[in-house]
């Protein structure tokens, strides 16, 4: 006996399918995890090393950056106090004040946790 699949949560199509742990909807593409409905996914951010990040860490620059408006943070830069963002904003998922530079956001991929 088959197990009924959900309508697609986004065009309520019912020719949804299972690609592996994902749900797909043939007619708008949208793929999305059954459990998923329920709870909202808690989003996990990693930093170049793969460690996983939390609000309020400290971390360091891994590779020299060039900054809008002139002068670049330079690698091995301590950065504390980091807020995660909810959202991307442009590509960057953390927001902190960087010595000598301000409040900047940053990309994960470009920070270590300290």
């Amino acid at each position: 006996m088959s197990q009924q699949l959900p309508p697609c949560p986004e065009c309520a199509s019912e020719y949804t399918y299972e690609d592996g742990d994902l749900l797909v909807c043939p007619m708008c593409a949208h793929e999305w995890v059954e459990s998923a409905e329920a709870a909202a996914p808690e989003t996990v951010i990693k930093d170049a090393v793969g460690n996983i990040l939390q609000e309020g860490d400290s971390v360091s620059i891994v590779k020299s950056l060039k900054v809008k408006g002139g002068g670049a943070i330079k690698i091995g830069t301590k950065v504390s106090g980091i807020h995660l963002l909810e959202e991307l904003v442009d590509g960057h998922d953390i927001e902190a004040k960087v010595p000598g530079f301000g409040q900047l956001r940053l990309k994960s991929s470009v920070v270590k946790k300290a």
